[in-house]
């Protein structure tokens, strides 16, 4: 077996499944011990109306998927067919969820590219591609939230603001700009070493890493410089159609994501005794209407690059903790913990079982 096989069968051991598990359910239900109200959850009516934004939900994950499905066929061409590029996604997305945020599943998706259809070259290339693409989305929508929604209402909790402006004792504030930064250096990086000059990036990263405290990640920076080599080889001089295409699928991808959370509080809101049906809907104390949906989408965008400097594997514990505090205002009372659960539920711990029946049978089969 070669070492990324072996490497994917340690990943896929029970161990590594079952401590995410165990980090995000411990603090939910430490949560859920400290919030429970049984009178607030005795309200909930469960109707076809709750039902149907429920399966909105879960259709906005699988919409997320066939977004990533048809972006990395047309990164990789005709060779990749829509089995080949669901294997990929799930693989892909199960090592995402069993690794910290900050590493993702990018590690060993060229292998699983390479294993299902392209050249390691390619491959690669490929990954890059898609890995600047995420990147890229965030980038621009960051700033373009910013002028959509103010700033004080996307990091002000609570009453943090002043006279209607951010408060820069926030704390998600730091967490964002940091993970914002991070991401706005990669984002330059990659681009000038996928369309002008990749030598220079290696050698860049490579001198970067030299310093003493950490030194023992420069091979891992020489590594990710030849693989912008080769990816720049691959990609430089498509057309400009080429990556519109493939961004518009990202584009749509990542939203669908993020308007998951949008579906769960309608079904949470139509399950209540009182509601409107104006369009206009109440949620702890405060009336949303469109403008409030967008505000929601916004901070789980910003949360998303929050949870980009967080240790744990695919933020588990964080993100529910954060989700729990930075979403609250939106959620009636006695019902943020269950959201936040319910969020979870739908696009992190799926990819936790996929995996389970998924890696074992592939790795028998690219043996």
């Amino acid at each position: 077996m070669s070492d990324q096989s072996k490497d994917i069968s340690k990943k896929v051991s029970p161990i590594r499944i079952i401590i995410p598990m165990i980090i995000g359910l411990s603090v939910v239900a430490y949560m859920l011990y400290k919030e429970w109200n049984p009178e607030a959850m005795a309200l909930l009516r469960f109707t076809w109306k709750v039902l149907f934004y429920l399966v909105l939900a879960i259709v906005m994950m699988i919409v997320r998927d066939l977004g990533y499905m048809v972006r990395i066929r047309l990164l990789g061409g005709e060779k990749i067919t829509w089995k080949k590029a669901f294997n990929i996604i799930m693989l892909w997305e199960f090592t995402s969820a069993i690794t910290p945020s900050a590493i993702g599943g990018t590690g060993l998706a060229v292998y699983y590219v390479h294993k299902e259809a392209l050249s390691v070259g390619k491959s690669t290339a490929v990954v890059m591609a898609t890995s600047f693409l995420d990147e890229l989305y965030f980038i621009i929508m960051f700033p373009l939230m910013f002028i959509v929604v103010s700033g004080a209402e996307l990091f002000t909790i609570g009453g943090e603001s002043v006279g209607g402006t951010l408060s820069f004792t926030n704390k998600y504030f730091y967490f964002a700009v940091i993970g914002y930064s991070i991401k706005f250096i990669w984002v330059l990086l990659m681009a000038y070493a996928l369309f002008k000059n990749p030598s220079s990036v290696k050698k860049l990263l490579v001198f970067i890493f030299r310093f003493k405290w950490i030194r023992k990640w420069q091979a891992g920076a020489a590594k990710t410089g030849d693989d912008l080599i080769a990816a720049s080889t691959e990609m430089k001089g498509k057309p400009l159609m080429f990556w519109i295409k493939s961004f518009i699928a990202t584009f749509f991808a990542w939203n669908a994501r993020y308007w998951i959370v949008n579906f769960l509080l309608l079904a949470l809101l139509f399950g209540m005794p009182e509601n409107s049906m104006n369009n206009e809907f109440t949620a702890g104390g405060m009336h949303y209407t469109l403008s409030g949906h967008v505000l929601i989408f916004a901070r789980q965008l910003v949360m998303w690059i929050m949870m980009l400097v967080m240790p744990t594997p695919g933020g588990s514990g964080f993100a529910e903790a954060v989700f729990s505090e930075y979403m609250a205002e939106f959620i009636p009372l006695g019902f943020v913990v269950l959201i936040a659960l319910l969020w979870r539920l739908v696009t992190y711990y799926p990819y936790l079982l996929i995996g389970v029946f998924i890696v074992p049978r592939w790795i028998r089969k690219v043996k």
